[in-house]
């Protein structure tokens, strides 16, 4: 595959301590404690009420979202999206499995709603705005890479910026014991193609081979979270995407003039 040029134009973050790219950057080498942040995300683009009956899932990808958008400068209505989360909102699908198995008369109709996976891109699209196509991905266990392999192909075909968000919620019940994933955790980044009067770092992505096995262990967005602290300084991030194949992205030093 090609390289191929992007630019790199936001960048969002939320994670146990860390809510945006200066924290992340702040905190690069330091292990996560997912224990030690029990904070909602703010996600400031839903309004009180929504805010309220969200559930994380929703207020992870939300939150990161208008971090991204809000770094780039963008109408977040005119963004493209594509949304990523291996297993949906965790506490919401072990309220359900629960509730249909000893009371299904006393499920919630809220809950219910937010138990689809596309539930944080639409409330996303109700918040912004946004009317253009939107794809809600999970690709166990390469979620993270396909996704964004998704968005820079869309954002190339398209010739348009496109939001990449990725979310995963704590596990909850039986799910934690199947996930492990104790904090939620979530990042997003506003590609564009390239524009030569344009003043965003400069991004170039290319699928390529290794030899090497990516570690699958931990949360997912955690293991992103270094690579993403590293290009917004110029640096490379490899996200894996098949057996032997990783989408790599790399970043220039300089400015587009």
């Amino acid at each position: 595959m090609s390289t191929l040029p992007f630019q790199l134009e936001g960048i969002g973050v939320w994670a146990p301590g860390i809510s945006g790219l200066e924290q992340l950057q702040t905190a690069a080498g330091q292990p996560l404690t997912p224990s030690s942040d029990a904070s909602r995300p703010p996600a400031a683009a839903l309004s009180p009420n929504e805010r309220r009956r969200a559930p994380e899932g929703v207020l992870l990808a939300v939150e990161v979202a208008g971090q991204a958008i809000g770094m780039s400068g963008r109408d977040p209505a005119s963004l493209l999206s594509v949304f990523a989360s291996c297993r949906g909102d965790q506490t919401i699908s072990d309220y359900m499995c629960r509730t249909l198995a000893e009371d299904p008369f006393a499920l919630s109709p809220t809950r219910f709603h937010n138990s689809v996976h596309n539930a944080p891109a639409g409330y996303w699209g109700i918040a912004s705005g946004a009317i253009g196509t939107s794809s809600a991905i999970s690709a166990e266990p390469r979620w993270p890479g396909l996704s964004l392999l998704d968005a820079t192909t869309l954002a190339l075909c398209e010739q348009q910026p496109v939001l990449w968000v990725c979310s995963e919620t704590r596990g909850s019940g039986p799910l934690l014991r199947l996930s492990g994933y104790t904090a939620g955790m979530a990042c997003a980044l506003v590609i564009a193609p390239p524009d030569p009067a344009g003043s965003h770092l400069r991004l170039e992505a290319e699928l390529i081979t290794t030899t090497g096995r990516p570690d699958a262990t931990g949360h997912p967005v955690a293991g992103l979270l270094p690579g993403l602290a590293g290009l917004a300084q110029g640096g490379r991030a490899r996200l894996a995407v098949a057996p032997g194949q990783v989408l790599q992205l790399q970043m220039s030093t300089d400015r587009q003039p």
